[in-house]
């Protein structure tokens, strides 16, 4: 038994939390990839109708091969419920996301969300953030906020592919990712950032989880609410 087996296992309890009519967000990521592929027959198998907007090409892809009905986010005032995953959970369930370069989409589905269920391994789960934060930032603010991060005391660095060129986000902005040590106030971080002239989004979500999936190496997991 393994995490991904743990995974797989709490994609499927989460899917209880669907209803008839919802407008349901989907995140990127591992995680939410294993939700979406047990969406499409969990749907069909309860006979409900249900719309789902996707933060991503990937995972826009994967809920096409199920045949959900997608819409876009623009098309709503409101999210029912959003499943998405998460690059690191503190101990006062703020997250690190955008690992995978979908945060301003994310952010937004999370935002308007009436519900939201975060899934991720226990290796996730952190006393306070240790890892980079992502950062989106228009191409034009590539030197300028690279400057102003490094003024409150961040270590950017621009997010490279394999082949060597940027990472483009689907937005059309690039991810800085940038190295601020141990983070003990998240809040006051974000807020540092995200006013910087020329940031789009900021990797830290302030917003607590209403439900939050911790996958195990056992294989099992655990519900934290």
């Amino acid at each position: 038994m393994s995490y991904d087996d743990a995974i797989k296992a709490l994609s499927k309890d989460a899917l209880k939390l669907v209803k008839n009519n919802q407008i349901v967000g989907l995140g990127s990521g591992r995680a939410a990839t294993a939700l979406v592929k047990s969406l499409s027959s969990y749907v069909s198998k309860k006979k409900i109708n249900i719309k789902c907007i996707p933060t991503s090409a990937q995972i826009k892809m994967v809920a096409e091969k199920g045949k959900l009905h997608l819409i876009e986010a623009d098309q709503i005032n409101k999210i029912d419920i959003v499943f998405d995953g998460a690059d690191q959970i503190d101990k006062q369930k703020n997250l690190i996301k955008g690992g995978g370069g979908a945060l301003l989409r994310e952010n937004i589905l999370i935002s308007a969300a009436k519900k939201v269920v975060i899934m991720a391994d226990s290796s996730k789960f952190v006393t306070n953030f240790n890892r980079t934060v992502p950062v989106e930032v228009h191409p034009l603010a590539r030197n300028t906020a690279s400057k102003d991060i490094t003024k409150i005391n961040g270590k950017p660095k621009i997010r490279i592919l394999d082949r060597g060129y940027p990472l483009i986000t689907e937005n059309g902005n690039i991810i800085l990712d940038c190295d601020f040590g141990t983070i003990k106030n998240p809040k006051l971080l974000r807020e540092k950032i995200i006013g910087i002239a020329g940031v789009m989004e900021v990797g830290i979500f302030t917003r607590k989880p209403d439900i939050i999936y911790k996958a195990k190496s056992n294989g099992k997991f655990d519900i934290i609410k």
